[in-house]
């Protein structure tokens, strides 16, 4: 919801020329040490919200990096989804 009503809306406003994604992935749900409770579905959806972002005002220019994420199986799965939304941009 924070992303929906605060973050996104923030980011737009802000118009930036590059947008740089600190794609860390210890928000899911499995992870041990976050209680965020992130779904691998959310990272999807996070991903295609910012490069839209990019999209507009950044003619498309998004720089991602790995950052972090300590259950493994939850890390691939969310990183894999967050570089199928790059592919699609």
């Amino acid at each position: 919801m924070a992303w929906g009503k605060r973050i996104l809306p923030a980011l737009d406003r802000f118009a930036p020329e590059l947008v740089i994604v600190s794609a860390g992935f210890d928000a899911h749900r499995r992870d041990p040490l976050a209680q965020l409770r992130l779904e691998t579905e959310d990272f999807a959806w996070i991903s295609e919200e910012l490069l839209a972002i990019a999209k507009q005002h950044a003619k498309g220019r998004l720089v991602s990096a790995l950052e972090g994420g300590y259950d493994l199986d939850a890390l691939a799965a969310s990183a894999a989804a967050h570089v199928r939304a790059l592919m699609k941009a």
